[in-house]
């Protein structure tokens, strides 16, 4: 019998989950207003010295980053994972002598999914794949904002960068798995409850970057990730889908407009089931044909889809919902 959560438990859950968000929405424009603005003041000095330091580090990112244990223990984590709940179904081992390519899917607005699974140990990632370690990429562009590069790279995030794919799959050791939301920001603008759409057949690069380095791919997919917030969705043509298409080109990520349940920022509590599928080996080729890219692109959206159709009965889906995949 499922245990009724008390009243402070449902509050700290909320704030946790409120923190989450805005951090998400407004900690890279506050941290970057923050450095400019302290220039102007007595404080100058450090602003200066900061840069200063950081121009030192700037490639730091992708080599590695600088995780930390403390971060991604944070016991706000595990509120977050309790707000919907989150939960990591493991349906296969990872050996700890391979390295792994995880491909997330779908993106939704905010990936809270992956984020919670991989970037934080809430969900006993380090637990269900003992001696794998995962590490989740993002956009490479966030690592440049002064302080909250600090703050992400804490959690264990990376650039989504060649250098940094490269740095982890081959001078690292093994046992690094490799998280990709392989749909990006045009998965996000498909995001809205009832969806199940995974654009990735025009995406080969992640696979190119296993067969260079001999990592073995793994589907991953979160199911529920669709279902936090509904989003309004401009039709192809419109005017505020090319705005929308015009910034993701010039900035990386899409502008979505979404509602959630509460103060229209929290998510609805909802269900995520993050579903970790089995890895696809893969040989090792320098200079992979385009052929063999081809080969194990086709192979992994197979997995995929048969990875879907297994659980999405168990996830809460219908028999009648389908895979989408463009």
């Amino acid at each position: 019998m499922k245990q009724k959560k008390t009243q402070w438990k449902e509050f700290v859950e909320t704030a946790s989950v409120l923190h989450w968000v805005l951090t998400f929405l407004l900690f890279s424009v506050a941290c970057a207003l923050l450095t400019v603005c302290l220039v102007f003041t007595s404080l100058w000095p450090l602003p200066v010295l900061y840069w200063v330091w950081l121009l030192r580090d700037w490639n730091t990112p992708e080599r590695g980053g600088r995780r930390t244990a403390f971060v991604r223990n944070w016991t706000v984590w595990k509120h977050v994972r309790d707000f919907f709940p989150i939960k990591l179904v493991k349906t296969a081992e990872l050996s700890p002598s391979r390295n792994y390519i995880l491909g997330c899917h779908p993106h939704g607005i905010m990936s809270a999914g992956a984020f919670t699974c991989f970037s934080t140990e809430s969900c006993g990632f380090s637990q269900e794949f003992p001696g794998v370690r995962s590490t989740l990429a993002t956009l490479a562009g966030l690592f440049k904002i002064p302080l909250s590069r600090e703050y992400i790279m804490s959690a264990g995030l990376i650039p989504v960068s060649k250098p940094s794919l490269a740095h982890l799959l081959s001078q690292s050791g093994k046992g690094n798995a490799v998280v990709i939301v392989i749909g990006g920001a045009a998965e996000s603008l498909a995001s809205s409850p009832g969806v199940n759409t995974v654009v990735m057949k025009q995406r080969k690069g992640f696979v190119r970057v296993a067969l260079e380095f001999g990592a073995d791919l793994v589907p991953v997919y979160s199911f529920g990730e669709n279902e936090l917030f509904r989003q309004v969705i401009f039709s192809e043509g419109s005017l505020g889908r090319k705005l929308q298409d015009l910034f993701k080109k010039i900035v990386g990520f899409a502008p979505c407009l979404f509602v959630g349940e509460r103060f229209a920022l929290l998510p609805y509590r909802t269900p995520i089931t993050t579903v970790v599928g089995r890895p696809i080996s893969v040989p090792k080729r320098i200079t992979p044909t385009e052929e063999e890219v081809d080969h194990y692109h086709a192979l992994y959206m197979e997995s995929l889809s048969a990875l879907f159709h297994q659980h999405k009965v168990s996830c809460g889906l219908s028999e009648r919902h389908e895979l989408q995949i463009i």
